[in-house]
Parts: structure tokens; sequence; C-alpha cells
């Protein structure tokens, strides 16, 4: 459908009324959430509706795709924003009815949609019409049923079975004169971090064709948060979806996200102490990534794994002493965070202080031994490429984004805690490769410990009688029936968002978990086509996945 209006530049922003004009009579209604204008559409309009509002609005990022089942339909929810400015937002809202819950495609608007509906079918049950690839994601291809739908029985045995592995290439896509292998890569394999099945078509040692084959690791998060009450039982979530490193990240995306649909302002100084505990959390995940990079890509174990693993641990004492715990922090409250600083104060201070005094001595080690490395340069440069818009329209962000030069942080572009009051910048790198990957991450080390140092500063002067941790939060939350929202936070992967939809009770009507690790992975064919089996290893671990958040 044409508009006949200009296109506008990605930067520029649209007003409500130019998108009303520009849809026109294709809404049927409007559905606003929290904050962003929301545009319920036709089934079959879903293509042209969304062409409009990449080519003619400039929202070429579609953030994430939400499934859900009412009493009387089904639903799928487009959340598209703008790389350029993530804090214009629009929802695009399609019901279908419950006895043919089939919807036209978005994947030829933007790849991103391909592994979004595949599991909004796959847990919800909503057909997408010309859906290139329309298969099961997250549970086997015989399962039967959609475990988020109104009508699934839990109680149902399920039967399993084993097929057997087919060459992905099929007989009208072979050429005659090559003569290409199956290869399963993992799932259970060190490269492969976690319990991902990597099935890759070679020629030679030419790789053809790659599918990730997740959801070996899928825990029902989701369907468990739903399950749980605002105020108290889903923060201990969080933390265990990615479970290695970003704790206090993941806390922090729901409880933004919970903030906002509740409408619960959090204090200055508890907003500080987020923002220092994130960021060393930020340094603990780019750690963790460096060393296991260099692991995969050439087999250092003595030297860079184990340098990496002595700094992060160095992290993990301090994230201890804050929270109490290594891992599973559970620090983060709606309003707030769990208890002050500890005590005494000083040493907290001063311990950190001593890791971010010696920490550019140590980036300088990883300078020596990795970025200058021959052997790691030869792996790394030129290889998994990545252009920009392609990882635009798979929804790429976090420092896969960023190493192919895309200019987007959540915590410069759409600020949040205490970020936009300190002084950093965003580290991106434009070669598009393994390397620029690698080099961003370490760029972004010292960038988090720049914002430490400052949050530092402002809680050592901070009046003793000002240091309110929490807000006053009612102890049984109940927003309002059909409130929804869609929040994001930059985590140290990428955009890690999360809708809700309350149903007017104490629990989540629909909570879905946009993961930055998701989206990157499905990249991964993109960047190793035409290249050779190890730059497919290079390049899966520079995406720096956690399996626990891909499939929560």
């Amino acid at each position: 459908m044409s508009t006949g209006l200009e296109p506008t530049p990605a930067d520029l922003e649209v007003t409500e009324s130019e998108l009303e004009a520009l849809i026109g009579d294709r809404a049927l209604a409007r559905d606003d959430h929290k904050n962003a204008p929301g545009f319920v559409i036709r089934p079959d309009d879903v293509q042209d509706v969304l062409f409009d509002l990449r080519d003619q609005a400039g929202f070429d990022y579609l953030s994430c795709v939400t499934a859900q089942q009412y009493e009387d339909r089904y639903e799928s929810i487009y959340h598209l924003k703008k790389y350029a400015d993530p804090t214009q937002e629009v929802s695009v809202v399609v019901p279908t009815s419950t006895d043919n819950p089939v919807s036209q495609t978005a994947e030829p608007v933007y790849r991103a949609a391909d592994w979004a509906e595949r599991e909004n079918f796959d847990l919800v049950g909503i057909d997408y019409e010309g859906h290139p690839d329309p298969r099961r994601i997250l549970l086997p291809e015989t399962w039967q049923g959609h475990p988020l739908s109104h009508d699934y029985n839990q109680e149902k045995p399920q039967i399993v079975t084993l097929a057997e592995h087919a060459n992905p290439l099929q007989a009208d896509q072979r050429d005659s004169e090559t003569d290409t292998m199956f290869l399963n890569i993992g799932p259970h394999h060190p490269a492969t971090h976690g319990v991902l099945h990597v099935k890759a078509v070679l020629d030679g040692e030419t790789v053809v064709d790659v599918d990730p084959d997740i959801g070996y690791l899928h825990r029902c998060e989701e369907q468990m948060c739903q399950q749980g009450t605002y105020r108290h039982q889903i923060m201990p979530y969080p933390d265990r979806w990615d479970y290695v490193s970003a704790g206090l990240l993941n806390e922090w995306a729901y409880a933004r996200a919970v903030e906002d649909l509740a409408d619960i302002e959090v204090p200055e100084y508890a907003q500080v102490i987020r923002t220092m505990g994130a960021e060393l959390c930020r340094i603990a995940a780019h750690m963790l990534a460096l060393g296991t990079f260099a692991l995969d890509v050439f087999g250092d174990f003595t030297a860079v794994f184990q340098y990496a693993f002595r700094d992060r641990e160095v992290v993990q004492d301090i994230l201890e002493d804050l929270t109490g715990q290594r891992l599973m922090f559970n620090y983060f409250r709606l309003g707030g965070v769990a208890w002050d600083l500890p005590e005494p104060r000083e040493e907290f201070f001063e311990k950190t202080r001593d890791f971010l005094d010696d920490l550019p001595a140590k980036i300088s080690e990883y300078e020596d031994l990795i970025v200058t490395n021959e052997i790691f340069q030869i792996r790394c440069v030129d290889t998994g490429i990545l252009e920009p818009e392609v990882a635009k329209s798979y929804g790429a962000t976090g420092p896969t984004a960023r190493g192919s030069g895309i200019d987007v942080d959540l915590r410069r572009d759409d600020p949040y805690g205490y970020y936009e009051n300190l002084e950093w910048d965003v580290i991106t790198e434009d070669g598009m490769d393994n390397y620029s990957r690698v080099l961003v991450r370490m760029g972004e080390v010292e960038e988090s410990a720049k914002i430490i140092e400052q949050c530092i500063d402002l809680l050592e002067d901070w009046p003793e009688d000002d240091r309110e941790i929490q807000s006053n939060v009612p102890r049984t939350l109940k927003p309002p029936a059909d409130t929804e929202v869609y929040r994001g936070v930059e985590a140290a992967k990428g955009e890690l968002g999360i809708y809700i939809r309350s149903d007017g009770t104490d629990k989540p009507g629909r909570f879905k978990i946009r993961s930055p690790c998701f989206h990157n992975l499905s990249t991964l064919g993109e960047m190793t086509r035409g290249e050779y089996i190890p730059d497919l290893i290079a390049s899966l671990g520079s995406l720096d996945i956690v399996l626990g958040e891909v499939d929560r």
C-alpha cells in the first residue's frame, strides 16, 4: 500500500498523529501501552503496515514479538523501535480468532521475526502464513500442544521420537559439482557455550548452511513468572536467565518493567547503588566472554582463560560483599535494593577502588596477550562478518551490534538508573568481524570502571540521613487489568526486555522475556556461510551467548 508520504529519517521523531496518518484505515482500533502507542490491525495487513513503519517512519528495529491468548482471541504484538532513538516506540497488535489463529508473517520485513514467530507458534499456537521455516524452535517437532495456550494439558504424557538427522539442503538446492556433508556440532561440546546443537552443512571445509538447534535448556521461565506474584515471587528468577554473570542486570530488566507498570519511583541513592552493581556485573560478564573466547580460538587455558577468571573472581568477591551471593544475587527489589552497602563502608570502598586501580594494568596485559596476538588476529580479523543492516534486521544488540558500527546503547539512548548523570562513552567498532566484537567488550570494561568509580565517589559523600534504599511499595501489587508495558535494559549481551500484561490480579497475565542472546544467535548463519569450520567456532564464541537466556 502506498501512503504518499515522504520517508522519515530514522533519527527524526514521528508524532502519534503522523503514525495515525501513515497507518490510516488499516488501524482497526487503538491499544495504547504504557510507553508506546499501539495500533490494532488485521492479520492480512501485517507486512503492508510494517513495511510502511520501517521504510516511511524509520522503525528499523523489531525488538520483540509477543504472543498471547485471551478468552476470545489470540494476539501477536510487534514491538518496534529505532536504532537511532530507541525511545521512539510503537506497538502493532494483530488479533486472530481462537478457532483459526493464523496471521501473516513479518519475516520479509524483519529477519528477527523468523525465530520470534517460530517461538510464538511453538509455545502459544499462532500460525504465521508465509513464514519461510514454520517449525517449532524450543520444543521437539513431535511435541503435542502449545504450553502457553489455554487448552494445553499439562498432565498429558509426551513421547518424543528421535528423528534421523537429515541434510537441510534439499535436492533442488544441491550443486551437481559439489559434495556436501552434514556435521553435528554439539550439543555437548565446550565450544558451543552450553547445550547448543549446530546443524552444519559443509562443502569440504566451507560452511554452506548453518541451523542452530536450541531448546535443550528450556525451563518454562515465562510460565513460572506468570505463576508468581509481582512483589515477592518473580525477582529470584531473573538471575537464572544469564546465570553466569549478569544477575543484577537481569533483575533490573524485571524491576524496570514492573516499576513502569505500577508507577513506582526509585530513590536516587538506590539508583546509584543499582548502577554500580550493574556495571560490576558487566565487567564480570565481559571477563568471562574474553577468557572463553580465547580458549575457543587459540586454546589458551593457562594464560588468558585463567587471567580472566582471576580478575572476574575479584569482581565476584565485591558483588558477594554487596549482595551476599556470588551468582544468584536476588539483591534488587521493586522500588530499590534489598539493603545498603556492607559495613564498614570504608572497607568496601577501598576494596572496590583497589580493583579499579589495578584494572588498567590488567587491560594492558590482555592487549598484549590477545589483541596483538598473531594467531588471534588470523582467527578473528575479517571472519564472522556481520553487516550493519543485516544486524539491524535480525534485531542484534549489545557488543554484537556495536561491533558492526551500530551506535546504540540503552543506558545512553533510553536512560534509566543514574547513567544520564555520569560521564562515560559508548564503545563502537566498524570492523564488523569477530575481532571488533572483542575490542568492544574490552573497551566496555574500561567504561564500566569509569561508571563504578563515579558511583563510589557519590556514595562516599552521600548524607547518612538521605540513604533511602527502597521506596514505599505496597505489599500486594495489582496493576489495572489490561495495562501493558515493554521495557528493556542494556544487559552485558544487549537489550534484555520484559513485556508484561496485567490481568488485574497480583500475578502477570502474560510475561514475555526478550533475550538478547536469542536474537544475536539468530545471526550465526549470516556470519558463517562461505567461511570455514574454525571460523564458525570463532563466530559463535564472539556472540557470547548463554543458553539459559536463549532458551529461558
